[in-house]
């Protein structure tokens, strides 16, 4: 199994901003900083932007801020409690959010299926504590720039990188496995980015760890509009990589990304976990060096958007069944697609798709489900999802997410990934979910995002010939009894 990693609802507080971002990035507009005051802001004057623009930032490409301090800009930007003239002077911006929600499924299940974030139900969570610091790049002339986020809270579970804030070495030497930074079931530290980078926002090379190039919703609060996350983000793709990225901005309507990392959410060499290799005959089985890139087209009215991102190379893809102690390698490569169309003023619309693919995922064991027309012992997903975001006014924005996932071997949708939690798989089939939700603005730090979610999966017939369970809904001899699941939840995002 591949690991990527009561009838009413209680109003929740969080932190943010809800800039959608593309690809978790801020849009290529942002370069001007007086375009972000209207990040988060309670202005009449102006409206609220919470919509994504154009292009990869140069200064950095997961570039999760916050707006900048009411004197740095204008007098309509969220406050930040934490910045300093200290350090302001010396170009180093700090500030961070709170994020605490809570939400629900129909069927009074104790967890909340394959939503993995906000994985309990009816159990208040304090998902993300976040703290920032960075310098960002200079516009036009070299310097020097970087960032350290520190995120506290139940969501740090799906940011942890093997090597860092997770073990990695096999077997667990504590027996503790996974997080290295847990402070209880729940709760835990990580440490997603800690980066350096040199040059300017036309021209600059990253190096160190920081989040992916990936997908359309990300792991920072501030940068998704939703509450809950769609399966793309939450089981096929990355979070965070470590390696050196560079990135070159020829002009406003392109921006290129390239590098090399060591693969998915590793901090170290992933292929190093004290198992042999099985199969040593593999091409580089040694090597889990992987490329890492994205390209973005834009429009020169900032209205449109097409970003492709790829990410391609060995990982370890799965445990042997007959030894233990034996590990296989193979390729995993994904590649995304993001698409953002500006309509109108206040009508936006995005759409993303992921294909992804690993090599040698069913590893030896004889329960691992295949299809006709692929290679054998491989896994494939994809799926896409479409956004529709209205402004209703300047301080609440309406949002759509429909979305299709495939999980065709069954080989990485989970229903629960935290300990203590089924932790069932071998889900072979299609997952739908139609997700409604708001956000509004109070003041400027606060915002309030409840949602409703429906999901529904179609098994594979050969998958449900196989005893497996499904994806929802209490648990009966082990398994999941429900193909559909009703879901309400809501979250509070508050800056600081």
């Amino acid at each position: 199994m591949i690991h990527f990693t009561r009838n009413t609802f209680l109003t929740c507080v969080v932190f943010g901003l809800t800039t959608l971002t593309l690809f978790g990035a801020e849009p290529e507009s942002v370069l001007d900083a007086g375009l972000y005051d209207s990040y988060a802001q309670n202005e009449p004057s102006a409206p609220v932007t919470l919509m994504p623009q154009a292009g990869v930032p140069d200064e950095d490409v997961y570039q999760y801020r916050a707006a900048p301090p009411e004197e740095a800009v204008t007098e309509k930007g969220a406050t930040r409690y934490l910045e300093t003239d200290f350090l302001l002077k010396r170009g180093i911006e700090t500030y961070g959010w709170l994020d605490v929600g809570i939400g629900a499924n129909n069927w009074g299940a104790d967890w909340n299926g394959p939503v993995t974030f906000n994985d309990r139900a009816w159990q208040g969570q304090m998902n993300q504590l976040y703290l920032v610091n960075e310098r960002i790049l200079d516009d036009d002339s070299f310097s020097w720039g970087g960032r350290i986020d520190l995120l506290y809270g139940t969501d740090f579970l799906y940011t942890v990188a093997a090597g860092l804030d997770a073990y990695r070495t096999y077997p667990d030497p504590i027996d503790l496995t996974g997080p290295r930074w847990a402070s209880s079931r729940y709760y835990g530290l990580a440490m997603p980015q800690l980066y350096g980078e040199l040059g300017s926002q036309e021209l600059n090379v990253k190096f160190g760890h920081f989040y992916t190039l990936i997908g359309y919703e990300v792991v920072p609060a501030i940068g998704n509009f939703f509450y809950t996350h769609a399966y793309t983000m939450q089981y096929g793709e990355p979070f965070t990589h470590t390696g050196v990225l560079g990135t070159w901005v020829p002009n406003d309507q392109l921006t290129i990304i390239g590098g090399i990392t060591n693969g998915w959410n590793n901090w170290d060499n992933g292929l190093e976990t004290g198992r042999s290799i099985v199969n040593q005959n593999y091409a580089n089985y040694n090597s889990n060096a992987s490329f890492l890139g994205a390209i973005t087209f834009s429009s020169s009215d900032g209205t449109q958007a097409l970003t492709l991102a790829n990410s391609s190379g060995n990982e370890l893809a799965a445990e042997s069944i007959v030894n233990p102690n034996a590990a296989y390698v193979g390729n995993r490569t994904v590649t995304s697609i993001v698409y953002f169309n500006e309509f109108t003023d206040k009508l936006t619309y995005v759409y993303q798709s992921d294909f992804g693919y690993q090599a040698y995922a069913g590893g030896d064991s004889p329960f691992y489900y295949e299809t006709q027309g692929q290679q054998p012992g491989s896994a494939y997903w994809y799926g896409a999802n479409q956004y529709l975001f209205y402004n209703f006014t300047d301080y609440l924005i309406g949002g759509l997410r429909l979305e299709w996932f495939r999980d065709n071997n069954g080989a990485i949708v989970q229903y629960g990934l935290r300990n203590g939690s089924p932790e069932l798989g071998q889900f072979a089939g299609n997952f739908w979910a139609m997700t409604w939700g708001l956000n509004y603005l109070i003041g400027k730090n606060l915002i309030i995002r409840p949602e409703l979610r429906y999901d529904w999966f179609s098994q594979d017939l050969g998958n449900a010939a196989q005893g497996v369970g499904l994806p929802f809904g209490k648990l009966a001899g082990g398994l999941g009894t429900q193909s559909d699941q009703f879901y309400g939840g809501c979250d509070i995002v508050w800056q600081f």
